[in-house]
């Protein structure tokens, strides 16, 4: 099963919040930055699979039918667009 059309490899914030939050496919956030930086901030309720470990996960995830996009811009257009950004607490954090 695809989270996403096949033709896209990118999609916008909007589309990826719609993607996560909204009616569309339930599709998950995973954030693959490294350690320290999912702790000063990520997107709430994101996964983390620091891009070092990246390639295993990817296989896993494939193998049952998934599919990784990119979310363009990364963080800080996530967050420039007013999306909120929690800390490891889940207090309002900042992008590293």
């Amino acid at each position: 099963m695809s989270l996403l059309p096949r033709d896209e490899d990118r999609v916008s914030v909007a589309e990826a919040v719609r993607h996560t939050r909204g009616t569309d496919a339930p599709a998950v956030l995973l954030d693959v930055r490294e350690r320290h930086e999912w702790d000063a901030g990520r997107a709430p309720g994101a996964g983390h699979a620091p891009l070092s470990g990246l390639v295993t996960g990817a296989a896993l995830l494939a193998g049952r039918g998934a599919r990784a996009v990119d979310v363009e811009g990364g963080m800080r257009t996530w967050a420039a667009a007013g999306h909120p950004v929690v800390d490891e607490r889940g207090n309002s954090g900042s992008i590293a």
